[in-house]
């Protein structure tokens, strides 16, 4: 599954990377609501909360709908600033449908070709559409999309005072920590966008990210497939220090693209791609091959020893370790006239860990 981002005919000066504050306190404000997804950040989420302000916790609780499941593309801005005051200025300038519908229409990561969103503010379906979404994830999250509905302009100008709330209760003290990584990052991959192309640069962000072989489109490896299209002011990348493990993308039609990374962390595991998952979950679903992986994982053993041992025939245990070794779950080696078939317990013992980051990336 992939997200494709078509980039055919933008130049390569168009794919910009640049630091955000108000996408890292998105990404901190999602720490904060979905602390198992952010294992590494745990001890700074509790400090955070038990530091709040009862005032300031209730707000976020009550407007955890913009950033816990899914997050309003409004929180990422296409052309970031050095200021989170001046990116929350651009959001003010947003109208309020566009605000709105960005706010309460969720994404569960469907299959279809993404078409433009109506708004729940003039659409009747949309409208019912939005108020059973935030229903269905609390009181607290329906009383905040009725009120949005309602009065857009003072929820809005409620959400903005909240974002401002959080510089001072913990936002700038954590940005400027994250503000060296973040320099870093954006010094090196920029670098590589000078010298070496999108390739290189794109290659630099994640695993999961890659240019196609024509350049003509940059996919991420996803559990959804979607696509996009970046006009002419190009595709923007934004590194974080709190999103790990999440690849964040703006798709939804009328929205500039945008990608949000994880800064890497020092000699990181490079990401398993979803098809090794999808190949290595195939490959256990079946009765025999987990009795072959049984005996394989005692010791090495032939194709012929398996056969006897499992009272099976030679082509079809050939047939069952041949899916094992494209999953990555074996290693094959010749001895003599002898070739011999050795489990390779990686594949097994990171699969969960493997499985949880695809469905989080």
């Amino acid at each position: 599954m992939t997200l494709r981002i078509d980039i055919g005919g933008v130049p390569s000066e168009r794919l910009r990377f640049a630091a955000s504050p108000l996408a890292e306190l998105t990404a901190m404000l999602h720490v904060l609501a979905e602390p198992g997804h952010h294992p590494q950040h745990a001890v700074w989420a509790a400090d955070v909360w038990a530091g709040l302000r009862p005032e300031l916790a209730e707000r976020l609780r009550e407007a955890e709908f913009l950033w816990r499941s899914s997050q309003a593309d409004f929180l990422f801005p296409a052309r970031p600033r050095p200021a989170l005051a001046d990116e929350l200025d651009d959001v003010d300038r947003i109208d309020d449908e566009t605000y709105v519908t960005a706010a309460l229409v969720t994404t569960c990561g469907g299959t279809r070709a993404p078409v433009a969103a109506r708004s729940p503010l003039t659409d009747a379906a949309a409208r019912e559409r939005a108020l059973d979404l935030a229903q269905a994830r609390g009181p607290r999250q329906e009383a905040f999309a009725e009120r949005l509905l309602a009065d857009p302009a003072a929820v809005r100008e409620r959400v903005r005072d909240t974002l401002t709330q959080c510089a001072e209760a913990f936002f700038d003290t954590a940005w400027t920590a994250a503000a060296v990584r973040l320099a870093t990052d954006l010094r090196l991959k920029n670098d590589l966008l000078k010298r070496q192309g999108a390739a290189a640069a794109l290659a630099s962000v994640s695993g999961a990210v890659t240019l196609s072989p024509d350049g003509d489109c940059i996919l991420v490896d996803k559990l959804q497939d979607k696509a996009t299209q970046a006009d002419d002011t190009g595709v923007t990348f934004i590194p974080s220090v709190f999103n790990s493990p999440h690849l964040v993308v703006v798709h939804a039609p009328g929205w500039h693209p945008v990608v949000q990374y994880p800064v890497a962390e020092p000699n990181p595991a490079e990401p398993v791609s979803l098809e090794t998952v999808t190949l290595r979950l195939a490959a256990l679903a079946h009765p025999v091959r987990l009795r072959l992986l049984r005996t394989l994982a005692r010791g090495p053993h032939t194709t012929g020893e398996l056969a006897h041992v499992w009272e099976l025939s030679r082509p079809e245990v050939s047939r069952h370790l041949a899916v094992l070794r494209r999953a990555g779950l074996l290693t094959a080696r010749r001895h003599g006239r002898y070739v011999r078939h050795t489990l390779e317990p990686s594949g097994l013992t990171a699969l969960g860990t493997d499985l949880l980051a695809a469905v989080l990336r």
